[in-house]
């Protein structure tokens, strides 16, 4: 799973250079997590982490430059990230 999230990363930091690597490494840990957690709680089966991989991939390439704009408008992920910061230091 390390490997799938640092190129997950990699690959959203490519796409918004607005971020750190250790936001977008955040970023692909929240949406993987998101489409998991929401897809067992509608009752879907699991299909393995090769098709939540191509899911996170379509959301990075779609949304990925605009993500640090999400984070304005959102407290709750504005706080998570300003955190996340403050235990890198």
């Amino acid at each position: 799973m390390e490997e799938i999230f640092e190129r997950l990363a990699d690959r959203l930091y490519d796409k918004n250079k607005t971020l750190t690597i250790d936001e977008a490494r955040t970023w692909v840990e929240l949406l993987w997590e998101d489409f998991e957690t929401t897809r067992a709680k509608a009752g879907r089966k699991y299909k393995g982490k090769e098709m939540t991989e191509q899911i996170v991939i379509r959301w990075i390439d779609h949304y990925g430059p605009k993500l640090h704009d999400f984070i304005d408008n959102n407290p709750k992920y504005k706080k998570m990230f300003d955190q996340e910061n403050q235990q890198l230091h």
